[in-house]
């Protein structure tokens, strides 16, 4: 992947970049919409169109708008707890008013009422943004589930009976 930088970037900028992934995680994880809402612009889009489909088992599309986006993500999480732990963010482009930014982003949900059961994803977060209002905002989020571990009707509670084995799991007698 090549770094395309039109412009210097300090590490006080990088900070001020990663931080809109950071209120996104921390946003689910503290139930605080106002903080998640801070993340996106007015006309962002999630892509969580590969996960849903190759975890949950089911196609949907790209929520539009930050309103949508907030009302989704927030009426999925209603009854779950969750940790989301951002890992090894890099800017991969920046021109002073757009930034891109590629992390590896793990995921645990959890019931609240029964933590033992859960869903853990390990996901590719590709995001691109800009400054608005002194903040940078997700314009663009495509998350790529790369392995996941754990039950997927915790996320997903009208998943096809299907088994899936995860890659780092030989499949059970009972997964047959």
């Amino acid at each position: 992947m090549v770094i395309q930088l039109d412009s210097p970037l300090s590490a006080e900028q990088r900070v001020a970049i990663v931080d809109a992934l950071y209120r996104f995680g921390a946003g689910q994880d503290l139930k605080d919409r106002g903080l998640f809402e801070s993340a996106f612009a007015p006309d962002a889009v999630l892509d969580f169109t590969q996960p849903t489909r190759d975890v949950g088992g089911r196609e949907t599309s790209p929520m539009l708008g930050r309103n949508a986006i907030v009302g989704t993500v927030f009426g999925n999480l209603e009854d779950l707890d969750t940790t989301h732990t951002v890992a090894n963010p890099r800017v991969i482009a920046y021109d002073g008013r757009h930034a891109a930014l590629w992390a590896l982003v793990e995921a645990q949900h959890l019931p609240r009422d029964d933590h033992r059961r859960h869903l853990l994803l390990k996901n590719v977060y590709e995001v691109r943004l800009s400054q608005r209002q002194d903040l940078w905002r997700i314009e663009h989020l495509r998350i790529r589930n790369v392995w996941w571990d754990g039950d997927p009707a915790v996320l997903f509670p009208r998943r096809a009976s299907a088994v899936h084995a995860p890659a780092n799991r030989i499949p059970e007698p009972s997964d047959a």
